[in-house]
């Protein structure tokens, strides 16, 4: 891989024993494939619902190859969880197409903090690491595009 890439990591605090995880996955994926410690920012916001505006502005900056949005929405007792997920989905692909940035989606929607910590580096893997590779797959091929022109 390319190791002049730079990431941005967008992690929510809000279900922080599940977010660390995910954040960690991602870090370590993307060192274990040559991205220096120094091309990777961490920016940390309150919830996932606050996801498209952090994406938006980073991507703005125009400095970064790709992002990795991470954060965890968990079900309660009323539908707030609905509302919240797909207000950030949402978001986040809006961001992507009208920057044109990859977007690794690392967002858990799960009914239980089980299932999400199951996600987050237990019995089903860790999608932080997963949202990594994708923007690390992600911003090779759109370089590909570019030397294509």
């Amino acid at each position: 891989m390319k190791t002049d890439f730079r990431f941005c990591i967008i992690v929510s605090r809000w279900n922080g024993l599940v977010t660390q995880a995910l954040l960690d996955g991602a870090l370590e994926t993307l060192k274990r494939h040559g991205v220096p410690e120094d091309h990777i920012e961490v920016v940390k916001i309150p919830g996932c619902f606050e996801m498209g505006l952090a994406a938006k502005q980073m991507a703005r900056r125009n400095c970064f190859n790709a992002l990795i949005c991470l954060g965890a929405v968990i079900r309660g007792e009323t539908t707030h969880h609905q509302v919240v997920a797909a207000e950030a989905a949402r978001a986040i692909a809006e961001v992507s197409r009208e920057f044109n940035i990859p977007i690794g989606f690392g967002i858990l929607t799960t009914d239980t903090t089980e299932q999400a910590i199951a996600r987050a580096g237990g019995k089903a893997g860790n999608k932080g690491s997963e949202a990594a590779l994708a923007a690390i797959e992600m911003a090779a091929l759109l370089e590909t595009f570019k030397k294509e022109i």
